[in-house]
């Protein structure tokens, strides 16, 4: 192991197919109102984690939710878990601020994510 441990899951993105409704569902869920609320996605921070709201799948095509684990150096990590048999399927991308996001598939096909803050 390289010592790149994770920080736990601490977002997990849902695509979902009407943003309004699932929007009410999840502020009756969490107790709170969207702390980020625009048309391509609605972000709840509850707890010391983050729900995201994906519409229409966005652009990573998402077919159920992506759990994404925090770690402190994601191409280390992502390094990590392909030498142990995970696959690429979306490099480390910046997505805002300097956060990077990657996901990757473990043996079986799930969908796995990785979250570095800057």
């Amino acid at each position: 192991m390289s010592g790149s441990s994770t920080e736990g899951i601490k977002t997990v993105l849902h695509p979902v197919s009407d943003l309004a409704a699932s929007k009410v569902v999840y502020t009756a869920l969490l107790g709170i109102p969207p702390q980020a609320d625009s048309p391509y996605y609605v972000g709840f921070d509850a707890e010391g984690q983050h729900i995201g709201l994906v519409p229409n799948r966005g652009p990573q095509a998402m077919t159920s939710p992506v759990a994404y684990w925090h770690v402190g150096d994601i191409e280390a990590k992502l390094a990590e878990v392909t030498a142990a048999g995970a696959t690429v399927k979306e490099p480390p991308r910046d997505v805002g601020s300097g956060r990077l996001v990657a996901t990757f598939t473990d043996p079986d096909g799930n969908v796995l994510g990785l979250l570095q803050d800057p």
